[in-house]
């Protein structure tokens, strides 16, 4: 069937003008907030001679994931909520929809590959060299981006063979397959249950391999030291946190029947938004290494102006 649609009007999250501004003030803070957050970290890690090990090499990877998931949707929110006219171009929204999923899947997988870095360090710290040096974590993470290329370009061969010849009014911020699918002229039932089981199995797969990584670190705690036991728990609870923030909203989304509930814009911002915000503050606030090293940053900047 021909395509007759050009572009989309996205209804954002409310059509109310007062609660438009709210929306506005709030999301401009969150996304500034997050950009400079994540690019603080990346630096950071960047320029730090002691936060060279895998877990910060991880780290800076899943800050840069976080500031491109934010961007690919909180922009565009922001700039709707100013607007009378929420439009979006055809193409500008397929490339948005393969900007969530690909940036989306390389944070899912950014962090299941942090827990094995833990997981190694703790269980198996004699052979922790070996197994993550430099030339692994590269390998790694080069695999990381294939699956999500797969994962998002997966997505986008989906909405170009779809036939969108009336409706082009999508109930969502951004541009998302669930969303779409309700535009479309024919029967989506096994295009929703695909959807259904290619990003939903991602979350429940990752959540659940996250969610036992960390159970087997946490019981072989129980032969370490004080010492070791305190910094290993600061170190897994920060991720068991982020990995709790990340995936409760994405499973709620993704890995359920394909219904669709009034609710779920909010829980979108919950994760599009908010999740790449907190990221970087639960890793800095927890963890002495970088906080010490973003001391040293930037205390040596004015020293190093006035020479």
């Amino acid at each position: 069937m021909k395509n007759n649609v050009t572009e989309f009007i996205l209804l954002g999250l409310t059509q109310d003008p007062v609660k438009k501004k709210i929306i506005f003030a709030i999301i401009l803070v969150l996304y500034i907030a997050t950009m400079v957050g994540n690019l603080l970290i990346i630096i950071t890690i960047k320029t730090s001679p002691t936060l060279w090990s895998p877990m910060y090499f991880l780290l800076t990877y899943l800050s840069f994931a976080d500031f491109c998931y934010s961007s690919t949707t909180a922009p565009k929110l922001i700039a709707d909520s100013l607007s009378k006219k929420k439009t979006i171009s055809f193409n500008e929204c397929m490339t948005q929809l393969v900007g969530v999923h690909f940036f989306g899947c390389m944070e899912i997988l950014t962090l299941i590959l942090m827990a094995f870095d833990r997981y190694v360090a703790i269980c198996k710290p004699l052979h922790y060299p070996v197994i993550m040096n430099q030339r692994v974590c590269e390998n790694l993470l080069i695999l990381v981006l294939i699956i999500s290329f797969l994962h998002s370009i997966t997505h986008i061969f989906i909405a170009l063979s779809l036939p969108f010849c009336g409706p082009n009014v999508i109930d969502h911020y951004f541009c998302d397959l669930q969303p779409l699918l309700k535009l479309v002229c024919i029967d989506t039932y096994l295009i929703k249950l695909f959807v259904l089981f290619n990003s939903g199995i991602i979350c429940i797969v990752s959540f659940t391999i996250l969610m036992i990584s960390y159970i087997l670190i946490l019981y072989s705690l129980r032969n370490h030291s004080a010492e070791g036991k305190r910094k290993a728990l600061s170190t897994c609870t920060t991720h068991i946190i982020v990995v709790i923030i990340f995936f409760v909203p994405c499973i709620f989304i993704y890995a359920r029947p394909p219904i669709n509930y009034p609710v779920d814009k909010m829980v979108s911002v919950f994760y599009t938004i908010g999740t790449p915000l907190l990221n970087p503050l639960i890793y800095t606030l927890r963890n002495a290494e970088v906080k010490t090293a973003m001391q040293k940053l930037w205390s040596k900047r004015p020293s190093q102006q006035d020479k």
